[in-house]
């Protein structure tokens, strides 16, 4: 890993993620950092490529959520400091992996860096996903009463994660599916649902 670019990662784009919302934090992207890194050593693939693909993921909620993740590969791409570390060819590549990452593409990743941090994006531990859905709920839907909250949370959770859902896994070495199975479990279990979400949204409200 070059020290130099971690650095200037860690100073320059890191502090991004204070300013977002807590599903998309600093939490996260450290997390689908490690996450990314980890899925990359059964490849033959550039880890510096791997590491600036995950702390540019996100980096496009600083303008929009609908289409942050062409925004993020828009900064990405427009980052003249990336030329020190890369070459045209490699930020292109950057560039589209991180327009990839997201959940609801209907199309597969174009590269194994796309489907490298796509599948790290995930991130799927069953109350990590619900609380992620909570503080979503929270921050953007302050209005709605704990039901609605509710109702909102298991129509995000069933158009996601069901089993018809959009999401996709791409990388078989991942944990994910297994983690994806033992959430479809909690989802179909409606009051081990409630009261879980009962539980997140109680300790989530306070910290507002």
């Amino acid at each position: 890993m070059n020290s130099k670019l971690k650095e200037y990662i860690e100073r320059e784009i890191l502090p991004l993620y204070l300013s977002f919302d807590k599903a998309h934090n600093i939490d996260h992207v450290t997390q689908v950092i490690q996450q990314s890194m980890e899925l990359a050593s059964h490849y033959d693939v550039d880890i510096n490529m791997v590491y600036t693909i995950a702390a540019y993921h996100d980096t496009g909620l600083s303008k929009d959520r609908e289409y942050h993740h062409i925004t993020s590969g828009e900064i990405l791409s427009a980052d003249t400091n990336l030329k020190e570390f890369f070459s045209v060819e490699q930020i292109t590549i950057m560039r589209e992996a991180v327009e990839d990452h997201r959940a609801s593409s209907k199309s597969a990743p174009r590269t194994i860096y796309g489907s490298i941090v796509a599948e790290a994006d995930r991130c799927i531990e069953p109350y990590t996903i619900i609380r992620r859905t909570v503080q979503f709920g929270l921050n953007h839907y302050p209005t709605l009463s704990i039901d609605e909250h509710f109702a909102r949370c298991n129509e995000h959770l069933e158009e996601k994660y069901g089993p018809n859902g959009y999401l996709k896994l791409w990388i078989p070495q991942s944990n994910n599916a297994e983690r994806l199975s033992k959430l479809r479990h909690i989802m179909t279990d409606k009051g081990a649902l409630r009261q879980i979400f009962n539980s997140i949204f109680a300790e989530e409200y306070k910290l507002k």
